[in-house]
């Protein structure tokens, strides 16, 4: 049989003092509030987490990419400057 939870203010105490009871109640909805925000940032903070490791692994694959293509375009610079010149020579 499942326990009957007693709620933490009677009728009698909320009716003599109603300020209180309020105050508690408020006191527990702020509290409430409180921690769903917390776990909202928790999961907020893990979820940029997560982006943030996939964006630097794709930085570090465009990075590899642009050193690549810069390599080839030193390498295509410097055979066009070598047969520009063995052309003017043959002329």
């Amino acid at each position: 049989m499942p326990s009957i939870m007693k709620a933490p203010i009677s009728f009698e105490q909320f009716a003599k003092n109603p300020t209180m009871a309020i105050f508690f109640l408020v006191t527990l909805a702020v509290g409430y509030l409180y921690i769903d925000n917390r776990i909202n940032y928790t999961n907020q903070i893990d979820v940029c987490s997560e982006r943030v490791v996939r964006l630097e692994n794709k930085i570090d694959n465009l990075s590899f990419r642009l050193h690549k293509s810069d390599s080839l375009l030193a390498r295509t610079a410097a055979r066009l400057e070598v047969i520009t010149e063995f052309r003017a020579n043959a002329e």
